[in-house]
This record gives C-alpha cells, structure tokens and sequence, in this order.
C-alpha cells in the first residue's frame, strides 16, 4: 500500500458532498433499534431493523458510495492521470484505494450495527453484526471499487445488484444467494451472535469463502482493469 495515495484519496473523499450521505444512514439504523427497544418490543424489530435495514441498505449503501468514490471520481475528472504518472505500480494504487473504501466503510458501519446490535440484544449481538459488517464491507468495497473501473456508470449498476440481485432475487430464489454479499453477512452474524433473533440462509463456510472471493476477484480484476490506462513512462 502506497500511505501517501491513501492519504490523498481519504482527504479527497471526506472533502466531497458525497460523504455527507454517509451520515443520515447509520442515524436511522440506530434509531429505529432504540425505538423497538424504547418501545418493549427489540426482539420483533431485531430482523427488520439489524437486516432488513443495516445489512440490505446501510450497508451495501455506504459501501457503494465509498468504493466507487474513491478512482471513480478521479477518473471522472481526470486527476487520475496525476497518479498514474507517478512511478507506483497499479496494483499499489489499487491496494491503497481499496484500503480506503474499506476502513472508511467498515468504521462507518460497525459503529453503527454495533450500536443498534447492542440495544436490541446485548453487547455480543452487537458485536457479531459489526464483525460480520465489517467483512461484508471489505467484499463490497473490492466489488465497487472493481465496478468503477468497469463502467462510467458503477452506481448505477451497483444499485443494480443490491436491489435486483440481493434485494429481490436473493430473497426469493435461492440458489442466487450464494452469490449475495448480504447473505453472507447475515450468516456469520448468525453465527456469532448464537441467538435465534437472525438466522442465516447459507452455511458460514460459504459465507466466508465466497467473500474472499469476492475480495480477491474483485481486488484482481480491479488491478488489471487499472493497467489499461497506460501512461508513457509509467510503472505497472
């Protein structure tokens, strides 16, 4: 990981309106789970709220905005051209924008599933879910960060799969789940958490195998896509 492009890519992206949308997410994801909890009824609002809410929106949300934020607005504007000149390998600038996606995304999220994990069902249901976040932040942030490399257009196709491919095939027809970030998530907060508030739909094997993949595939195609935009005199 190259420090000084990941510094720059996270004092870019905290400077951008983009960020702000960060905000008003994991403020209602807590929200709601205090309001079930104020309300004497945390346990009906544990499914609804930690999964239907924060793994299948917050989450894939936050990480969306991030991941194609940190080289897709670069690419956009062209200022990418200023760090491919540089002499450092593509798979370093890959690397250091993943490293960003990631840590920006998962902080944002943990916090936030750990504090509503907490008020629902105790410190341990709030920990499960903002470990099992934090994975699922990692494989989307590779997925993302890949899509902005891929297509002038990443949000869009990344609301795509998150509504279309999780949000409703991945709920209805079953062997698209081994294909669904979201399932993974809820899977290894299942078994982590022990309780019978969430249940996962594929085995936690799967879940973190298949996230791994997505990371890796991800992170892969990510850097080989980036070696396409040749600079003369650049170092791949």
């Amino acid at each position: 990981m190259n420090t000084t492009i990941a510094w720059i890519t996270a004092r870019g992206l905290f400077g951008r309106r983009r960020f702000l949308l960060l905000l008003p997410l994991p403020l209602i994801l807590v929200g709601m789970a205090w309001l079930g909890s104020s309300i004497g009824h945390a346990d009906d609002f544990a499914g609804p709220v930690l999964v239907g809410i924060g793994v299948a929106v917050v989450l894939p949300l936050i990480a969306l905005i991030v991941g194609t934020g940190v080289l897709g607005s670069e690419i956009d504007d062209g200022t990418i051209v200023h760090i491919l000149t540089k002499p450092v390998p593509r798979w370093k600038i890959v690397l250091s924008k993943l490293v960003v996606a990631f840590g920006v995304s998962a902080v944002v999220v943990a916090a936030a599933m750990f504090a509503a994990g907490a008020i629902t069902d105790g410190v341990r249901f709030g920990l499960a879910f903002a470990a099992a976040a934090a994975v699922g932040a990692l494989a989307y942030s590779a997925l993302f960060l890949a899509l902005s490399l891929l297509t002038r257009r990443p949000v869009l196709l990344g609301l795509l799969y998150v509504t279309i491919w999780e949000g409703l095939l991945g709920n209805f027809v079953s062997g698209t789940k081994v294909l669904s970030v979201q399932q993974y998530v809820v899977s290894l907060a299942d078994r982590l958490a022990a309780s019978d508030l969430v249940t996962g739909s594929v085995s936690v094997p799967v879940a973190a195998i298949m996230s791994t993949v997505f990371t890796v595939v991800g992170t892969w195609f990510a850097i080989n896509r980036l070696r396409l935009f040749s600079v003369a005199g650049e170092t791949s």
